[in-house]
């Protein structure tokens, strides 16, 4: 077979370095890609929002089977413009993508289906959210309704800050289109954990949690990224997995069926354990980046398989396995991310051949160097025996790779510890 991969980042390398694994694909691919994946991969410089580019390549080159990464492409109908090509494609559907690109869209789905969330409240106008915010005092949160790369979340601890961040969507346009619909939410105290999930109409299978880190800094703090690291397993939370399942995928799988949507592809519930137990912060509709480079490296299933199974409607016939090994995959990522950054700096210490498990993000061969491009530059992970282990190794690799100005949290997996 031959299969093409959609996408540029860490999460797409480490799609790619598992398919890598499978003996059925004779030839892999991955548009656009970037230097670390070149090593696994045939990188094709196609830009993903021109679809009929792709679709003539795809037809060309007569790929067997695309799977999609990041969620512009799914949000902007790729997966509806390969299928009316007679192309065969992995991800949702531009209607059922609206989970992740209209935060609104999913809390009326919650809503309907009961499924627990935050109580929240949606605006496209200042006056109105800003009295909102007075009436409900702080802690609060601000989200904006669509697709920001993940820096569309301020979680404001005065009302102050929650004036500034609506301001900035609504009055200074900072997230453009994503931006001019405000979900305004109640904030919720607890622990994050992310369940992902294989899914196919009616079927779904469920991955091994993870959970994510979002703020730049130690202990939490600072602004929301696109993810500073993540591990897998979560002992300490993984009591709540079956009510999980229970009150919030099945649900949610079994009320797009009655609303007439059909999903194929990743869903990602992202969640808060509160006191009153598990409530959905959000859901998207693709791996999480960095969960897909903690969970991949775990599942021992070949990946052609599961995606096949559920692009055929066959998925209930794949029984997922796992290895017991706990995986930690730390960001290492450009000093000044998210706000403004410096780029172009020269990465050093990686080895060829020995790093399978450090996937890049944010990089490109300028010259003959391998130098910075971008926020996240390298996701760094590693399997152990536990996740004491795994975190050790993780943290120990680190050292012997620099570029100029990089940032890391030091804290990534010490909860569960």
């Amino acid at each position: 077979m031959k299969v093409a991969v959609l996408g540029s980042g860490g999460r797409e390398h480490a799609i790619v370095w598992k398919l890598s694994q499978s003996q059925r694909i004779k030839e892999l691919f991955c548009l656009p890609g970037n230097p670390g994946i070149k090593q696994l991969a045939k990188c094709v410089p196609l830009p993903l929002h021109d679809h009929q580019s792709l679709i003539h390549w795809a037809k060309k080159e007569a790929i067997s089977l695309t799977v999609v990464g990041p969620e512009d492409p799914l949000s902007n109908g790729i997966v509806d413009s390969f299928l009316a090509a007679g192309l065969q494609i992995y991800g949702p559907n531009q209607k059922a993508a609206q989970l992740e690109s209209s935060k609104t869209f999913a809390k009326q789905i919650m809503k309907i289906y009961g499924v627990p969330t935050a109580k929240s409240a949606s605006f496209t106008e200042l006056g109105p959210a800003l009295r909102y915010v007075k009436e409900n005092g702080a802690p609060i949160v601000i989200k904006a309704d669509g697709l920001a790369a993940g820096k569309g979340v301020t979680v404001a601890t005065s009302v102050v800050e929650a004036e500034t961040s609506l301001r900035a969507s609504l009055e200074k346009n900072r997230f453009g289109k994503a931006g001019s619909t405000v979900l305004i939410e109640e904030f919720l105290d607890g622990e994050e954990m992310t369940i992902l999930s294989f899914v196919s109409g009616p079927d779904y299978l469920t991955m091994v949690p993870s959970q994510d880190h979002k703020p730049v800094f130690d202990g939490d703090q600072g602004p929301n990224t696109g993810g500073m690291g993540a591990y897998s397993p979560v002992p300490h939370l993984e009591k709540w997995l079956s009510e999980i399942e229970k009150m919030i995928v099945d649900p949610m799988v079994k009320g797009l069926q009655k609303e007439n949507i059909y999903f194929q592809g990743i869903l990602y519930t992202g969640l808060m354990i509160t006191k009153e137990g598990p409530k959905v912060v959000e859901f998207n509709v693709r791996f999480g980046d960095p969960e897909a480079q903690v969970i991949l490296p775990r599942l021992q299933n070949d990946l052609l398989e599961i995606l096949e199974a559920s692009t055929g409607g066959n998925l209930s016939s794949i029984k997922l396995k796992w290895k017991q090994d706990a995986c930690v995959c730390v960001i290492m990522a450009s000093g000044g991310y998210p706000v403004e950054y410096k780029t172009g700096f020269p990465i050093s210490g990686l080895k060829p051949g020995v790093d399978d498990l450090v996937f890049h993000a944010g990089t490109e061969i300028f010259g003959t160097k391998l130098v910075t491009n971008g926020g996240r530059v390298l996701n760094v992970s590693s399997l152990g025996g536990s996740l004491a282990q795994a975190r050790t190794q993780v943290y120990e690799r680190l050292q012997s790779i620099h570029f100029e100005n990089l940032h890391y949290r030091t804290d990534i997996a010490s909860k569960a510890l």
